[in-house]
């Protein structure tokens, strides 16, 4: 017998995470600059660090929501990415990431991308999971929590308009 799952609310801090990476001549293009499939893997990770935590089971992604890139990184610049949940839902969660570079010859950090993650957690057999509400407690985590609300509604939006056109198409 399974014990029921702990659905007890946590506050954003719990769920934080943050990880950090070398670029290496093998994360880059020729021009030396980090591969965009590379960021978003350790993005990928990050996020699931956080979703992890916070629902205290597997996690699976669903989707990635508005991953800009702002600026490069460079071989030998450390990569730093910080991650939280900004919401849950029923068995689903958003998280937050954001990257940042630093050049620690020059000591300087800049912005290099951000992103939301939805990440839905699952069982051993992947069958979704209840997940604890999130509990925000600064005005900035606040802001995040509506935010994802937002976000969440046009996600659904946006997948019944996909659902509607692909049984009009001939």
């Amino acid at each position: 017998m399974t014990n029921p799952p702990d659905l007890t609310p946590r506050s954003v801090r719990e769920s934080q995470s943050e990880m950090t990476e070398l670029v290496l001549p093998n994360d880059t293009n020729p021009l030396h600059g980090l591969l965009g499939g590379r960021l978003m893997h350790w993005m990928d990770i990050a996020a699931a660090m956080a979703a992890h935590r916070h629902s205290r089971h597997y996690v699976v992604t669903a989707s990635v929501d508005h991953l800009d890139f702002v600026t490069s990184a460079r071989v030998g610049n450390f990569v730093v990415l910080r991650s939280s949940v900004n919401r849950a839902f029923n068995t689903s969660m958003e998280v937050g990431v954001k990257v940042w570079t630093e050049n620690y010859l020059l000591n300087t950090r800049s912005h290099v991308s951000s992103a939301y993650f939805t990440f839905v957690a699952v069982d051993r057999e992947g069958r979704p999971q209840p997940v604890p509400p999130v509990v925000p407690g600064t005005p900035e985590e606040i802001h995040r929590y509506e935010g994802a609300g937002r976000r969440r509604e046009n996600r659904l939006a946006e997948r019944e308009i996909r659902r509607t056109n692909r049984g009009s198409r001939p």
